[in-house]
């Protein structure tokens, strides 16, 4: 949902050791942040994964997933945002944390990142493209090699729309808003064929 106001607004970190935070949100068409409701349930999906892991912030904005995730407990978070004005106010974001050594922000398209060389495996992933776009199936068909084998990945759409993630991935949890569709998907491990040379048998 397009923030509607002409000056800037914010989002505050809702749990965790910056609970009550503010991050600033631009005034800029397709700029959605999740809600504090939906962040709420998710994080509480992701209670027992956050220690620890390694966050992925596909389409970063304000940063408030990502933020949010280390707030809680998360061990380091990837912020991807295409535009430089936002990612820099990501930056101060962070810097405002004093989070430098958790967060890193890449200036990229979310798609072109994902053709680029590894930046190593993540074990939580958040999709929530601008919803005009219809990035779903490229970022899903792009993110298996950057993904711990048994990953999370949570996808936002417009309330009516399923994006469809593929076999590699398995529906845990979902919800809805009046405005949008938020659900929680596990990476699914196919077991090893027997039949492939090297794989012992059972």
């Amino acid at each position: 949902m397009s923030r509607a106001q002409s000056t800037p607004g914010s989002v505050r970190i809702i749990g965790g050791r910056w609970r009550g935070t503010r991050l600033p949100v631009a005034d800029m068409a397709g700029l959605r942040p999740t809600s504090d409701r939906v962040r709420e349930t998710l994080f509480n999906w992701l209670a027992s994964i956050l220690p620890g892991a390694r966050v992925l912030d596909l389409f970063a904005g304000s940063g408030a997933l990502g933020l949010e995730a280390l707030s809680r407990g998360a061990r380091e978070a990837m912020l991807v945002e295409r535009d430089a004005k936002l990612a820099e106010s990501l930056r101060q974001s962070v810097a405002k944390l004093r989070a430098e050594g958790e967060a890193g922000v890449v200036v990229a398209d979310a798609l072109a990142f994902l053709r680029a060389p590894l930046h190593g495996r993540f074990d939580i992933v958040f999709l929530d493209p601008p919803f005009a776009a219809d990035l779903w199936p490229a970022a899903f068909a792009a993110l298996p090699p950057w993904l711990a084998d048994d990953a999370w990945v949570y996808v936002e759409s417009p309330f009516t729309l399923e994006p469809e993630p593929g076999t590699a991935f398995r529906l845990h949890r979902e919800g809805r808003t009046r405005e949008a569709r938020y659900a929680l998907y596990r990476r699914v491990t196919l077991p090893a064929d027997p039949s492939e040379p090297g794989v012992p048998p059972e």
